[in-house]
């Protein structure tokens, strides 16, 4: 009968660890992945904070600046061409830059950086405001999944000596890496063009 009580205390006991060994393994470390993971904005600044963009890919470098002296467009290519920007096209660009969220941050040190294809970037994005203040978005590779890309915000390393890399949405890629052409305002967009006239006989009068 003692040697029954015996065992009884002994698994419960055991089961009582278990739980504890459940609890801070799983659940206890779930929740804190799940808070490091938590999506986070990228830039705190708005849309009409902006005054100039530098989008730099591996084919060409856009100079875009804000056209203060016109309703339309509201932005004006001023590298490698000086014409009036594709507003369509800077303002989904633009979107991303103040709406976007990272979906998790990965400390890396700088050596890693490759990896993630960010030595050298894929592409860059360099933002003036109006206040002076400039940030830089660099963009790498996808991750493994092909679901993200891998980016870096205003990089610098942190006081361990490593780096921030963030996963930001592959829309990101979309937005820089267009022909020039794209980056252009579309001549009288949205106005049909009129038919030529035929020059028919007059019919004869009755």
């Amino acid at each position: 009968m003692k040697l029954q009580r015996t065992t009884l205390i002994l698994i419960i006991l055991m089961l009582g660890l278990g739980g504890f060994v459940y609890f801070h393994e799983f659940y206890w470390k779930t929740q804190q992945e799940e808070i490091k993971n938590k999506k986070q904005q990228i830039f705190s600044f708005q849309a009409d904070d902006v005054q100039s963009l530098a989008v730099k890919t591996k084919s060409a470098t856009i100079i875009l600046e804000r056209n203060n002296n016109s309703e339309r467009p509201k932005w004006r290519m001023t590298s490698p061409q000086q014409v009036p920007a594709n507003d369509a096209i800077v303002s989904y660009l633009m979107d991303l830059l103040v709406k976007g969220e990272s979906e998790r941050t990965i400390s890396s040190s700088v050596n890693q950086l490759g990896e993630f294809g960010l030595t050298p970037p894929q592409a860059t994005v360099d933002i003036k405001l109006k206040n002076q203040q400039n940030h830089q978005l660099l963009l790498g590779k996808s991750d493994f999944n092909n679901r993200f890309l891998y980016a870096q915000i205003d990089p610098k390393p942190k006081p361990d000596g490593n780096v921030d890399v963030l996963l930001v949405s592959k829309d990101f890629g979309n937005a820089v890496n267009r022909e020039l052409s794209e980056w252009q305002e579309i001549p009288n967009q949205g106005e049909s063009t009129p038919l030529p006239s035929l020059n028919l006989p007059t019919p004869p009068k009755k």
